[in-house]
């Protein structure tokens, strides 16, 4: 009998929090992909965006741009009238914006292999994907380590079932415990299996690349060719960076020359540090930028005119006095505004920004870095943000609790970006009618009706008073997300596959591992 009073508190104490957790839950409905209702922010005027694009003509034409190590790249430029003296191609003012906007398409759809998950790039839509390339990862448990396929895994769940993340991304972190000339294959698989959004494909060899295309033809089947046009769907975006300043090198041509061949997107990416890379001001970072992406945006259409493709900007500073990479700085932001309002300009769907810092820990720096890169990307019209999630120690580092901290940021902006509810609830006449003066809205009819998705809920943000909060452990935000990143893993739930498709796929990835020399790593 001595025990009931103490099982009755501790049933009232599981119901209490159990009420505390639904109040805290999100109430959102989960949308493939954002289609922004605000203005966005213009920083310069007609006349400088003239400026840099004549500039950049300028540098393609006196210039010009190495291609490496591609001779069928180099007769491509020569037909097309381009002026090629060995591996330097010098271009007709003009002939690469030609070339695109003659049939570069201004918005496209990235299909998803569940067709509710698809998603629209470019124009007024925006799509959040997760940070890319990271060879190491940290979290509070574990502390900063290399990269295993089960942690390309966990992030491929944790981007699957986030409500704020439209996109699976690609090499979400580099697993380094596989072999190089294999590892592909199962970070293309864990995305096709672990996931049903849109991903990316392996961009570090021509032959990756046609694996990832031969993957897709499997996990599509049927669906892969649109009965419309009589070409394939484009159901995956790659990432082809410039070799800057002013180079493309053979891997990346590779690679995008398959994928656009298939009408596969190609993100086309200058990587830039300003004053290592290119010049430190913002002007000439963008020249360069806009130079490069023309031609290699350009070369797609060569190839074949339609394909798919994104103008990307990666733009960040140095250190004048270390050298290291600064993130969450003015001049990239200024660079961001500037290059959006550039491919608004050429016709083409855009891609920058993210939640990019230079601090080793999810801590205030990497808050307050992260945020200066993403409210711009935001307000600038970013259409798609690689890097939305988990981004650590200037890409090094893809980060646990980082990453569900990033999710949160990203939540808000859906609310940002869908601008202010003029609709008669939006109004609320009603309810200013019903209280009147000086009585509070608690109880309202408005308020009843709209009190689970009035606001923005944060699910990481306390906002108890300091005495609940230290009853409950007086955790901090780094803390709260590591037990938000867990509680979604183990709350995973896979979506389903159809058993064939999968078997199709293992035996693809066993046959094409079993032809590569066990010595070849």
């Amino acid at each position: 009998m001595a025990d009931q009073p103490s099982a009755g508190r501790g049933r009232r104490g599981h119901a209490r929090e159990a009420k505390r957790a639904a109040r805290a839950a999100p109430q959102f409905a989960a949308v493939p992909y954002i289609t922004r209702k605000i203005p966005r922010f213009e920083l310069v005027n007609e006349d400088g965006l003239e400026l840099i694009e004549r500039n950049a003509d300028a540098v393609l034409e006196e210039i010009g741009i190495d291609f490496r190590d591609d001779p069928e790249v180099l007769d491509l430029w020569k037909r097309a009238g381009a002026d090629v003296q060995d591996e330097r191609v010098r271009f007709p003012r003009g002939l690469c914006r030609k070339l695109i906007q003659d049939s570069a398409p201004k918005t496209f759809v990235q299909h998803a292999r569940n067709p509710a998950r698809s998603v629209t790039i470019g124009g007024d839509c925006t799509v959040f994907a997760p940070a890319y390339g990271s060879p190491f990862v940290r979290d509070l448990d574990g502390g900063r380590r290399y990269a295993t396929i089960a942690d390309f895994q966990n992030f491929v769940k944790l981007a699957y079932v986030s409500p704020y993340l439209h996109h699976s991304g690609g090499t979400v972190c580099e697993p380094v415990d596989l072999p190089v000339n294999k590892r592909h294959f199962d970070m293309v698989y864990a995305h096709m299996k672990y996931s049903d959004k849109p991903f990316m494909g392996s961009v570090t060899h021509p032959e990756r690349a046609a694996d990832t295309v031969a993957m897709c033809e499997i996990l599509f089947g049927s669906d892969y060719i649109d009965p419309a046009s009589g070409r394939p769907k484009t159901v995956t975006t790659s990432l082809i960076n410039a070799n800057s300043p002013l180079a493309f090198d053979h891997t990346m041509v590779g690679a995008l020359k398959v994928y656009a061949r298939a009408n596969q997107a190609c993100l086309v990416t200058p990587f830039i540090l300003a004053g290592a890379m290119a010049p430190v001001t913002v002007a000439g970072v963008a020249t360069q930028t806009l130079a490069e992406a023309l031609a290699g945006m350009a070369l797609t259409q060569l190839i074949n005119p339609g394909a798919p493709v994104i103008l990307g900007s990666f733009a960040s500073s140095i250190s004048m006095q270390s050298g290291a990479p600064t993130f969450g700085t003015p001049e990239p932001a200024l660079v961001l505004y500037t290059m959006a309002a550039l491919a608004r300009r050429l016709g083409v769907p855009f891609r920058s920004g993210g939640a990019l810092c230079a601090s080793k820990i999810a801590d205030a720096q990497a808050a307050y870095e992260s945020a200066n890169t993403m409210t711009p990307t935001c307000l600038a019209g970013v259409n798609f943000v690689l890097h939305t999630t988990g981004w650590l120690e200037g890409g090094l580092t893809m980060g646990y609790e980082k990453f569900v901290m990033d999710a949160d940021q990203a939540g808000m902006m859906h609310t940002l970006l869908a601008g202010v509810d003029l609709s008669e609830n939006g109004q609320a006449i009603d309810a200013m009618r019903e209280v009147g003066p000086g009585k509070h809205y608690l109880g309202c009819s408005h308020t009843q009706a709209n009190f689970e998705t009035a606001f923005y809920r944060s699910p990481l943000a306390d906002n108890n008073s300091v005495e609940q909060w230290e009853a409950e452990g007086a955790l901090d935000m780094a803390a709260r997300a590591n037990q938000q990143w867990k509680k979604m893993l183990a709350d995973y739930q896979p979506p389903p596959l159809d058993p064939a498709i999968d078997e199709a796929l293992c035996g693809y990835v066993a046959r094409r591992k079993a032809s590569f020399p066990d010595s070849n790593v």
